[in-house]
């Protein structure tokens, strides 16, 4: 499933749009642990120092509130066949377009050359239509910043019609984001999921409620977000949203980010789709656009580039 677009002219190959296999993972069970408080600055600490947690660690808090943690082991292999981003392969030249993606995101949300932007560690990744690569954009986007020094991502799939991200890491999700949603005693840390990719964590989109979408746009929404975007300064959260031209709640949940990504399909998506979907962003101050799919013209079936103009 290709990305990307001319602006600075990078070819790749491979082709991981077409769907992909499941990459295979385990779910592990934890021990409960004390505080759920505490339990996300530890997890955040040892997502930090690129450490996992220990038996020991969790054994000693097992006393306590019954908050359980799951970890999930992803077969890197797999997604690499995939044609995903991973951070123990060689370099790679969907490994270097990523590079290039993520680096004015990270300069606009910590400040990097100038000011940063308002709200800046909040990533949403979109499109105008269902079935342009958003997922896979957003997977490989994540594991990318992962790789950065001091950098921890959250992955959270805010796609929850049609969330596709169990898919590409071959996961059973259960309870997640609207679940945090609909139920105020339940706590972001006992849903939250932790890889062995030690810098990134998961929040599924959780089980389907009949007004599900609807959470998206509510003031619980616009709570969580807020939480999200100032409990940890050097933590990056990127949303997988639904598309734009499909559902409401997208327009609503790109108001409370800093960045958006807009990730186009080459030769499908029509001009005016794109530009009805850009006419629902314009609380954001920071856009950039992902052509995905683009046949290549240098032999291979198909490339990666870096996208064009980054900003409104």
């Amino acid at each position: 499933m290709s990305i990307i677009e001319k602006a600075a002219n990078k070819l790749v190959h491979n082709d991981p749009a077409s769907r992909p296999e499941a990459a295979v993972a385990n779910v592990a069970m934890e021990k409960p642990a004390s505080r759920i408080e505490a339990a996300m600055q530890r997890e955040h600490a040892q997502a930090a120092s690129g450490a996992l947690a220990t038996r020991a660690d969790v054994d000693s808090e097992a006393d306590a509130v019954a908050a359980t943690s799951m970890r999930v082991e992803i077969d890197l292999k797999r997604l690499a066949r995939m044609g995903g981003v991973t951070p123990d392969a060689e370099r790679s030249q969907v490994a270097e377009e990523f590079r290039l993606i993520k680096r004015p995101l990270l300069a606009n949300a910590f400040g990097h050359g100038g000011a940063a932007v308002r709200n800046g560690n909040l990533i949403m990744v979109t499109s105008a239509l269902p079935g342009e690569g958003k997922s896979f954009c957003s997977l490989n986007l994540a594991i990318s910043i992962a790789t950065e020094m001091e950098r921890t991502v959250l992955l959270v799939d805010a796609d929850v019609a049609r969330p596709r991200l169990p898919e590409y890491l071959g996961i059973r999700a259960g309870k997640g984001l609207l679940d945090v949603l609909q139920d105020p005693s339940l706590e972001l840390s006992e849903v939250m999921l932790r890889t062995n990719i030690p810098k990134l964590s998961l929040l599924p989109a959780g089980y389907l409620y009949k007004h599900g979408t609807e959470l998206l746009a509510s003031s619980a929404m616009s709570r969580l977000v807020a939480d999200l975007a100032n409990r940890y300064p050097d933590r990056v959260i990127i949303f997988d949203s639904p598309p734009l031209l499909s559902t409401s709640e997208a327009s609503v949940l790109a108001t409370h980010m800093g960045q958006i990504v807009m990730v186009v399909e080459a030769e499908k998506t029509s001009q005016e789709a794109v530009k009805d979907a850009l006419n629902q962003l314009a609380s954001c101050e920071v856009i950039g656009m992902v052509l995905n799919k683009a046949t290549a013209v240098l032999g291979n079936d198909n490339y990666y580039g870096y996208y064009g103009t980054y900003g409104k």
